[in-house]
């Protein structure tokens, strides 16, 4: 069957890792994964902000040419890329429109007047606005509508979700991306896009937080009767944690990302007291031992801090076990550590459990490609679909192309079992060695009556000096 859907590329731009996808929805609606690419950030990128533009582009033309080589039919010539990092932030406003033409219904048109109507709210110089997302609309006296359009009425109004970020940020990104040869399509904040790959409709009814935990940020985004009532970036990350192990254990960042993969745990009740890790000794050295048990502490110190801001950005908005009874939501690289789950349910009281990207994915795909770090990814292609659909944004012809198919390598043997988690050795001692490898429905941009408009307009070279 022809497919005309354009083909959509989501790029994370991580303070660990850079990952490319290229992706296309089905005749079933369904997104297929058509390209795949990753590399490592080149120490380019701290705390979600891309502080070195060279090592950035080195590292997106990397994830780029993977991505191109998995698929070689594939035209790139533009991505959607998801933002975060520290300048993030967010605030509530009221906007109020008077209309002129009574004998005709709200349309669009007054939607977006409105909408267009907030990009002017004051904010502090050095930054610019990111995202206008209306919460509920009300028309004269009538209160929490969720569409307007339609309604016959003289006032409409509407509180919206404002997102911030620094303009210098944002503008690092943008020269990065150009400079590896590619157009930005649109910026999208990251914890919305990781929401969307790993939410249905049933979540967003029942209200639920999603906590995306990325190498060197965690971000949250709160949704309640459909309706996102808050977003926050909080500054630590699996970065921090693997920092902790090693100026807490005295090893190698190498080694102490290891442990942490191999054998750390959120949940130091659940580690074995006399387990023990044994680390080869660097040039000569003696070898040294670490106790699981004290791995597992280091963890769960830094992941109770993450928790606490949790915690505390949901009492902010009067969010409790009582509002969220989808709970939470983990997903990102982060979330795949043991027991983090368990840590998670006893520190917040709410109901946990880790989103995976395949909620809009068609079936048979290898586990990599379904693994939590790559939600973003995934939410940054149906943020493209949200888009096209709407027709609210030129796509490039070539990117339509019908005879791209799913290269064979993404797709798992169909005599495949569901995955299973490795066992850990049984015996007390593991030997770490010291040189580490890298392991290699609908949208809710609909539910939220797709309010983003393009947040990048190319400033005058003028602006950029």
């Amino acid at each position: 069957m022809s497919n005309n859907n354009p083909i959509i590329v989501g790029l994370d731009i991580g303070t660990t890792k850079i990952a490319a996808i290229a992706g296309r929805k089905n005749e079933y609606g369904k997104l297929e994964i058509l390209g795949f690419g990753r590399a490592g950030s080149n120490n380019a990128v701290q705390h979600g902000q891309v502080l070195n533009i060279d090592n950035a582009v080195l590292a997106v033309k990397e994830a780029m040419a993977a991505c191109r080589k998995s698929n070689p039919n594939l035209n790139i010539s533009e991505v959607y890329v998801g933002i975060a990092g520290h300048h993030i932030k967010s605030l509530q406003t009221r906007g109020d429109l008077v209309r002129q033409e009574l004998e005709n219904e709200i349309s669009q048109l007054d939607v977006d007047k409105l909408i267009a109507d907030q990009r002017k709210t004051y904010i502090p110089a050095g930054d610019q606005i990111i995202d206008v997302i209306p919460q509920e609309f009300n028309v004269d006296n009538f209160q929490n509508i969720k569409n307007p359009i339609g309604y016959s009425g003289v006032k409409l109004g509407a509180n919206f979700h404002i997102i911030t970020g620094d303009k210098y940020a944002i503008r690092n990104i943008t020269r990065a991306v150009n400079r590896s040869e590619l157009s930005i399509k649109d910026i999208v904040l990251q914890p919305l896009a990781s929401a969307d790959a790993v939410m249905c409709d049933h979540d967003l009814e029942a209200g639920v937080a999603i906590l995306d935990i990325g190498g060197g940020t965690s971000d949250l985004a709160v949704f309640h009767e459909g309706i996102l009532k808050h977003t926050a970036v909080i500054p630590f990350g699996g970065e921090n944690i693997t920092n902790d192990i090693k100026t807490g254990l005295g090893v190698l960042k190498s080694q102490a990302e290891a442990m942490k993969v191999q054998f750390g745990s959120a949940l130091a009740q659940e580690a074995k007291a006399n387990a023990i890790i044994t680390i080869p000794g660097i040039r000569g050295m003696q070898p040294k031992q670490v106790s699981v048990k004290t791995l597992a502490q280091i963890i769960q110190a830094r992941m109770s801090e993450i928790l606490d801001f949790v915690i505390y950005h949901l009492k902010q908005v009067g969010m409790d076990n009582k509002q969220l009874n989808g709970g939470i939501i983990l997903t990102g690289g982060g979330s795949q550590l043991k027991h983090l789950i368990q840590l998670t349910e006893y520190q917040t009281g709410l109901n946990a459990r880790i989103g995976y990207p395949n909620e809009h994915l068609s079936s048979g795909y290898i586990d990599e490609l379904t693994k939590p770090m790559y939600s973003t990814c995934i939410g940054l292609i149906l943020k493209g679909y949200s888009d096209f659909e709407r027709k609210k944004k030129e796509f490039v012809t070539s990117n339509t192309e019908m005879h791209i198919s799913v290269p064979e390598q993404f797709m798992a043997p169909e005599a495949a079992t569901a995955p299973v988690l490795e066992e850990r050795p049984d015996a007390d001692t593991a030997v770490i060695p010291v040189a580490i490898g890298e392991h290699r429905k609908r949208s809710i941009w609909d539910k939220l009556k797709d309010s983003v408009y393009d947040i990048f307009k190319e400033e005058d070279e003028t602006e950029l000096k």
